[in-house]
């Protein structure tokens, strides 16, 4: 006896070639030099090329340092092939450079920011995105996300002067459909996501019932594999009062 097909959660939880982003095809990690080499020294290094990355919104850049390590960064706006960077606490004041917080004046526009030094850089990372140096404290450096959220950094925390490379790309339209499905290809996202109440009642745990749910969308925390969909484990719904 055949059995009817899977869900799409249950097929993409299964984690087929089909729903796996195709990271071979990604440039590689983006980090920082260790912390254990530019801790008490500042290391000069060299753009040797500019890449596009189909794992994200920003290009990247290949430098080799002058000790002989290779590492990708996050290109910023300006940045060139040959152009000399430097990362390290004595690092000058200049676009591409990496120093740790305690070191950039306030008001400069950075990104690629350490949650805790020496993890290689957590946030801003996007392309066209930059963060604000707003203040110093005793213990820590507020700065300005995106968001325009205030968040306080370890004054040790590293980040790079200037503005991701990148930006703009929201700017021109996508048109047709086939732009927007290669664009979320390229990185494994589910689109177009087709909602549940428009499907039958076989595809999925909302279909039928004439584009209604036609019961309460709230769904239990152990609810098996393709019955979990809607508020999942919600301790309230609805408009607060």
């Amino acid at each position: 006896m055949r059995m009817g097909k899977s869900l799409i959660q249950q097929r993409r939880g299964k984690g087929t070639t089909t729903f796996r982003a195709p990271s071979h095809r990604y440039r590689g990690a983006v980090k920082y030099v260790p912390l254990n080499f530019t801790q008490d020294k500042t290391l000069a290094g060299k753009v040797v090329e500019i890449l596009h990355d189909p794992g994200r919104t920003a290009p990247v850049a290949r430098v080799k340092f002058e000790n002989g390590l290779e590492k990708l960064i996050l290109a910023s706006e300006g940045l060139l092939v040959d152009q000399e960077v430097y990362i390290g606490p004595e690092a000058p004041i200049a676009i591409g450079n990496t120093l740790p917080l305690e070191k950039i004046p306030e008001g400069t526009y950075v990104y690629n920011l350490e949650a805790s030094p020496g993890d290689g850089g957590k946030f801003v990372r996007s392309g066209g995105s930059y963060a604000l140096v707003v203040s110093r404290e005793k213990n820590r450096v507020i700065v300005q996300l995106p968001s325009g959220e205030l968040k306080g950094f370890h004054p040790g925390c590293r980040a790079t002067i200037g503005v991701v490379a990148g930006g703009g790309r929201l700017e021109k339209p996508i048109v047709k459909a086939g732009k927007a499905y290669y664009i979320m290809k390229a990185r494994n996202r589910f689109w177009p996501k087709p909602r549940g109440v428009k499907m039958n009642a076989v595809n999925h745990p909302h279909g039928g019932k004439e584009h209604h749910i036609g019961k309460p969308s709230t769904i239990s925390k152990r609810a098996p594999p393709g019955r979990k969909v809607g508020h999942i484990g919600a301790r309230r719904t609805g408009r607060k009062k």
